[in-house]
């Protein structure tokens, strides 16, 4: 029987680069982990990231990923936070601020496409 989401996890090519990254810039915690693997905690979803040769592109837009899945962060502050992920290395691919919430699509160091969300009401 499935019991619910084990984790979503990227591939990225420099464990410590990433794990600084998601941690300093998205304050996600880490759980367990080792040089192949690392598990975080992200509001009590774990979070992983796959030790790999390379990390493919996928196609994207100001929008975000065209293929896959996109991990999606609830924010309070995305223009705050816009900041300090740019300090931290990300590429910011598009934002929109539109009746339905504010939305700032990025990458981080490996190029994995990411998304801050703040809905509205």
């Amino acid at each position: 029987m499935i019991e619910g989401i084990q984790d979503v996890y990227y591939n990225v090519r420099d464990m410590g680069r990433a794990v600084r990254f998601y941690t300093e810039a998205l304050g996600m915690k880490v759980v367990s982990g080792d040089e192949y693997w690392t598990s975080l905690d992200c509001g009590g979803t774990r979070v992983g990231l796959h030790a790999a040769d390379a990390v493919p592109p996928v196609p994207r837009d100001a929008h975000g990923a065209h293929a896959g899945a996109t991990l999606t962060l609830r924010s309070t502050d995305v223009a705050g936070d816009r900041k300090r992920l740019e300090r931290a290395g990300a590429k910011v691919l598009g934002s929109a601020d539109e009746p339905w919430g504010e939305m700032l699509v990025f990458e981080d160091p490996d190029g994995n496409v990411l998304k801050l969300m703040r809905p509205k009401a």
